[in-house]
């Protein structure tokens, strides 16, 4: 196993067969549960791992251990990609302690009937394991209500749980020192904006929590532990959670026949020719929507088009919507277009999403499309992309 440092060593485990994260996010390549060991004169495991992979996981506490009982067995997050070993882990570990906060136990109840008492700690408070010494700060909302990270201060690690996560699976290194993060970087932003996007307010809140704290190692449960990039990986989780973006502008576009793509390139062309560099373009119905969501977090203007569908909009617009709404997110610019055969409703019900939910700033004039794209209708689009390219680059 990887000696993190001054005893304390990785014993997660890497999933490479699920694929889609929480039955919805895919997993190209893969993910790592991660969780760590501190070798004291206590012995402290930080989280646990999924329980399909228990056998593994045990093998790689025993690597470390022997056969050394666990005292403590800190949990940060509740989510069963984390804890699904714990009632597994008090059967080969009985006397083991559980430490965790008020709401973490309820849980631990609820999803494993475990229902002795373990440690409950409150923000601030301290476990003492030998030349190591735990201090546990309270972060609810990043991104489930008992969420808490753990501060080893004498080597000044940080177990943060999903925070400063990313998917992906570990492919030999563990430290960010060891490996070549550049596939991660995206994979954080997509992590970030499926998983934890909507909480924005709650990750500013821990981040103010860990102001002026020495850290050295960030160990999260999913991704590298971050040891060069720590000042990288918290400017990331900073924007991303005050919803900061890049001028940049994300296209997508729902099409039954081509005509609404039409519309789309259209409008890409024009905004690309105004000055705008970074423009992407999705089909709705061919693309994840977890990328789509990456590069709405990414950049500052969004522009969606669809057509219609039995009288209302299409079925993958709508829910892509839905998606972005959900996250709260703030201080994008929005246009929209749409088409129709022969009754219009696209362009009505995106903006009523964006009046009702989105609450974004709209930019130029809604495009409507009757059947097929007309010079004056390809004048219009013109019009949209290039009113959001003067809103972008500030023109």
């Amino acid at each position: 196993m990887t000696e993190i440092t001054n005893k304390i060593y990785y014993v997660g485990v890497n999933d490479r067969n699920k694929n889609l994260f929480e039955g919805l996010w895919p997993l190209p390549n893969g993910v790592s549960y991660n969780a760590y060991l501190i070798d004291d004169e206590k012995v402290c495991l930080i989280d646990t791992v999924e329980v399909d992979f228990f056998t593994q996981f045990i093998e790689n506490i025993r690597e470390v251990i022997g056969d050394r009982k666990i005292d403590y067995l800190v949990v940060n997050h509740m989510e069963p990609d984390h804890s699904g070993s714990l009632a597994l882990l008090k059967k080969y570990y009985p006397e083991i302690q559980i430490v965790g906060n008020k709401k973490t136990f309820g849980m631990i109840q609820g999803f494993y009937g475990i229902e002795e008492d373990g440690i409950e700690v409150k923000n601030g408070d301290s476990i003492e394991l030998g030349a190591h010494t735990l201090n546990f700060v309270l972060t609810p909302m990043v991104h489930w209500p008992e969420t808490m990270v753990t501060l080893e201060t004498t080597s000044h690690v940080l177990f943060s749980g999903d925070a400063f996560g990313c998917f992906g699976a570990l492919n030999g290194g563990v430290i960010d020192s060891q490996i070549n993060c550049d596939g991660f970087w995206l994979e954080m932003v997509r992590y970030y904006s499926n998983i934890v996007g909507k909480y924005g307010t709650p990750v500013q809140n821990a981040l103010k929590k860990l102001e002026g704290v020495q850290l050295d190692y960030i160990c999260a449960t999913h991704g590298p532990v971050w040891h060069d990039y720590i000042n990288k990986v918290v400017d990331i989780y900073d924007r991303l959670s005050r919803y900061e973006a890049e001028e940049g502008l994300v296209i997508c576009y729902g099409t039954m026949y081509g005509n609404t793509e039409r519309m789309a390139e259209v409008i890409a062309r024009a905004a690309s020719q105004a000055g705008v560099k970074n423009v992407v373009l999705y089909n709705v119905s061919k693309t994840h929507h977890s990328y789509i969501l990456r590069d709405v977090f990414r950049y500052r203007g969004l522009i969606v088009g669809a057509p219609t569908y039995n009288t209302g909009l299409y079925h993958e617009m709508d829910v892509l919507l839905s998606e972005i709404a959900n996250r709260d997110m703030k201080g994008r610019l929005f246009g929209w277009f749409g088409s129709y055969g022969w009754a219009g409703k696209a362009v009505e019900k995106i903006g009523e999403w964006n009046e009702q939910r989105l609450h974004f700033e709209p930019v130029g004039t809604p495009v409507e499309m009757k059947q097929s794209l007309t010079p004056e209708v390809k004048a219009q689009c013109e019009e949209l992309g290039r009113a959001m390219a003067e809103k972008l680059c500030g023109k």
